[in-house]
């Protein structure tokens, strides 16, 4: 499966880190592994390795957050990815609670909160389907992306000569 594993490391990810709270204690994680499920209803899905401190929670159906990074935003993303342990990982950056008491991050480039509405346990990760409940955007779009097992951001992912599209 090493091929997979290459042909992976060219799929260019946004950087999140999902956030999650639970008697008293928040988690949060690193993740490149979310996506969007439906507009209708608005949804989406997370993937979470069994092996992470928030998956016990997530199993459990508690809600969750998607925070998408900002380019600027690395050391967060550092810290929530192992350089740190439990509430070490909100040590650094503006941390709020949102809807359903779920940690979110300001400043990220977006934030999602999700009623956990779906669990499916898949070889050694966990896919949680959560229905959105609350949403908040922040500034332009320049978003921590990860790509080839390094960070970058858009302006530097793209060919010589490319320019971001702004909307």
């Amino acid at each position: 499966m090493s091929d997979l594993r290459t042909a992976l490391r060219r799929l260019a990810k946004a950087v999140t880190v999902i956030t999650c709270q639970a008697g008293g204690r928040r988690y949060a994680m690193s993740a490149t592994a979310i996506s969007e499920v439906s507009l209708d209803p608005p949804s989406m899905l997370v993937c979470v390795n069994a092996a992470a401190s928030l998956y016990p929670l997530l199993e459990q159906g508690h809600p969750f957050g998607i925070n998408i990074l900002h380019h600027s935003q690395r050391n967060i993303a550092d810290r929530c990815g192992g350089g740190a342990r439990g509430e070490d990982r909100f040590l650094e950056g503006e941390w709020g609670s949102g809807s359903l008491d779920v940690p979110y991050l300001a400043g990220a480039q977006a934030r999602i909160i999700c009623r956990n509405v779906k669990a499916i346990r898949h070889g050694t990760h966990g896919v949680f389907i959560g229905e959105v409940v609350e949403v908040g955007v922040d500034g332009i779009a320049e978003p921590l992306i990860y790509l080839d097992g390094r960070y970058t951001n858009a302006s530097l992912a793209l060919p010589q000569g490319a320019s971001v599209i702004r909307t």
